[in-house]
């Protein structure tokens, strides 16, 4: 994420560094990377979620953590695949 943050401020600063920016985000292995790299936030995200809900005492039971589990993987993997439709 710090990489993300370094190119938007470096976009910023002129014109010439935005279309060179632009130029490097442009390339299909820089949009796997950052795909690769969202795809991890959105997991850790939708965990973090499923925590503050086991914490609240819904879904403690094994079945339950089973179910939240596979959830978490199915919730994960739509928004991912949204963010790589955003992406490309």
């Amino acid at each position: 994420m710090a990489v993300l943050i370094y190119l938007l401020d470096e976009s910023l600063a002129s014109e010439q560094q935005f279309n060179d920016v632009k130029m490097l985000t442009s390339s299909v292995m820089f949009k796997l990377i950052l795909l690769a790299v969202l795809a991890g936030l959105i997991y850790h995200s939708v965990a973090g979620v499923k925590h503050l809900i086991l914490d609240m005492g819904i879904g403690e039971t094994l079945e339950g953590g089973i179910a939240a589990a596979k959830l978490v993987f199915i919730i994960s993997a739509i928004l991912t695949l949204l963010v790589g439709v955003w992406i490309w």
